[in-house]
């Protein structure tokens, strides 16, 4: 398992506002947004169901993970989905702890922690 995810029970629309609202209220900023549809029907000419992938940002915590280990910014930012699938809603987040835990970096597994719970309550509260 590497995400953390739930059916919202709301629209998409508003489940991608809800998403961007909670994720702001656990201190990350959303410095992407990536329609995969729009992509899709652009560069292939496929029609595909509705899924954004935002990617959140929490700037001291992606500071304090830097610092434990250069290499992970490949890992960053962390990665929020909203996708309709069979007529529902639903929404995920990245597991930083299971992203972040093949590095066997114990000051940077305290950081992957603290993100992990932060990403969980906004997903919790979608």
């Amino acid at each position: 398992m590497y995400g953390y995810g739930k059916e919202t029970g709301l629209d998409f629309d508003y489940s991608v506002k809800k998403a961007k609202e909670e994720l702001k209220k656990e201190g990350f900023g959303v410095l992407t947004e990536i329609d995969m549809q729009a992509t899709f029907k652009k560069k292939l000419g496929v029609d595909s169901g509705r899924y954004i992938i935002l990617g959140a940002c929490n700037p001291p915590h992606a500071y304090k993970a830097l610092q434990a280990e250069n290499e992970i910014g490949l890992m960053l930012p962390c990665n929020v989905i909203v996708y309709e699938h069979d007529g529902k809603t639903r929404v995920s987040a990245i597991l930083p702890t299971v992203a972040m835990g093949m590095t066997d970096n114990k000051e940077l597994s305290n950081v992957a922690e603290e993100i992990e719970s932060r990403l969980r309550r906004a997903v919790d509260a979608v």
